[in-house]
């Protein structure tokens, strides 16, 4: 496990970013990690591709698009698990997400079987 937590977030967030381009076909312009006690946040900004950007014009594109987006993520469930859980240590217990057509922008939730955050802080409530 890195040595800070900022470390471990930016490992995360690179991770992510690669997944992204792998799996998905391209890379997000920006992507930020957080620990939070026994969560791992992921925020991902401008993650829809041109064609996405157009389907999102109307409601049925919208859609059309979580549905797609949610189902190659669950496609993706156990190898984002087996990566967060390498980085930290920790058995991921649950995965949630979503995107929103308005914006670009994806969050992943992923929760730990363990307060990671104080591994980096001991002694912190």
């Amino acid at each position: 496990m890195p040595r800070s937590i900022g470390q471990a977030e930016a490992e995360i967030s690179n991770a992510l970013i690669q997944f992204e381009k792998d799996f998905m076909g391209r890379g997000p312009k920006e992507t930020r990690a957080y620990i939070v006690e026994d969560m791992v946040l992921v925020r991902l900004k401008g993650v829809l591709t041109p064609a996405e950007q157009q389907l999102a014009k109307n409601a049925e594109g919208t859609e059309l698009i979580k549905q797609i987006r949610s189902n190659l993520l669950e496609q993706a469930r156990t190898l984002l698990s087996d990566t967060i859980e390498k980085i930290t240590g920790l058995k991921v217990i649950s995965l949630y997400t979503d995107i929103s057509t308005k914006t670009g922008e994806r969050i992943i939730l992923f929760t730990l079987a363990e307060n990671l955050a104080a591994r980096f802080h001991p002694g912190a409530p």
